[in-house]
């Protein structure tokens, strides 16, 4: 017997350990509750997007919720951690395109979130090929409920074609960093030391010339990885230990304190270097964790 349509309070709270609704389950969404767009649908879906946030410092959570071009939804949400500068919290919207990314989304078509993108996540999308397009709605402002393009929200922006060549591949484009293990990491088991390497390749890095990846693990077999991504304003850059860390919740992982390996590839004698942060991070969230650092070179 076929499972009944998605209600509205399935809608709400769609599967949040997925991270991710594909198009047919969402029209099936839109279907429903008779909605005739899916960007009616992503501010149904803030709430679940919101109650994945980890803000034990704040207490404010946030959820955002993306429409990317193949159809397919992504969640994000912010995450603080106790024992760390803010500044190594991660923004709903920097989660959600950290999420997108790690599917292989192409282009971000609209954004739902709880609470107005602040100046730092704003910079971030700039990022993205055509930024200034994406339309972005705030649910818990209060307004008319309009979406907006990103224009509206940062209408003299700086950003990758302010820096880079024409032809240089933005946020959320195919990279192929092109790297060679100098050490290969022989103390991280090779499925956390790949992950590490792959974000490393397909990091984000136009500014410094330094791609870098992390991946964390723990004793379930459960592994996330990622890259780094930087941003033309430098400051709202995604660093890779972060993006690690959003992948590995994506992946099913639980508390942090559950990592108990994690691996950093970066470049040798990077003039952007990521140890001395994971090591830190590591530290205060992750102390169990024993970390393998492998170098590599242009390849």
């Amino acid at each position: 017997m076929d499972a009944p349509p998605p209600t509205k309070s399935t809608a709400e709270n769609a599967s949040p350990a997925r991270f991710v609704i594909d198009v047919e389950e969402a029209e099936n969404m839109m279907k429903a509750q008779g909605l005739s767009s899916v960007m009616d649908l992503l501010p149904v879906l803030v709430p679940a997007a919101k109650r994945l946030a980890r803000a034990p410092i704040s207490g404010h959570l946030v959820g955002a919720v993306g429409l990317g071009e193949s159809g397919r939804i992504y969640f994000g949400a912010n995450l603080e951690f106790p024992g760390l500068p803010l500044h190594h919290s991660v923004h709903a919207e920097q989660f959600l395109i950290t999420n997108a990314a790690a599917h292989r989304e192409r282009a971000i078509r609209c954004i739902a979130v709880s609470s107005a993108p602040c100046g730092h996540c704003r910079q971030f999308f700039q990022e993205i090929r055509n930024a200034s397009q994406i339309q972005i709605l705030i649910t818990g402002s209060g307004s008319d409920l309009a979406f907006r393009p990103l224009s509206y929200y940062i209408p003299e922006p700086f950003g990758p074609s302010d820096l880079l060549h024409d032809d240089s591949p933005f946020l959320l484009e195919p990279h192929n960093n092109r790297i060679e293990i100098i050490d290969d990491g022989h103390e991280a088991p090779n499925r956390i030391l790949g992950a590490a390497v792959n974000g490393a390749r397909s990091a984000h890095a136009p500014y410094s010339g330094c791609a870098a990846g992390f991946a964390v693990g723990d004793g379930k077999g459960r592994v996330g990885g990622g890259g780094y991504m930087e941003s033309a304003a430098y400051n709202p850059g995604m660093g890779p230990v972060a993006a690690a860390l959003v992948a590995y919740l994506m992946a099913g992982g639980g508390a942090w304190e559950d990592i108990v390996e994690a691996a950093l590839v970066e470049k040798e004698k990077a003039v952007v270097p990521q140890e001395a942060t994971a090591r830190v991070v590591l530290a205060a969230v992750a102390p169990k964790a024993r970390l393998q650092v492998s170098h590599y070179r242009q390849a």
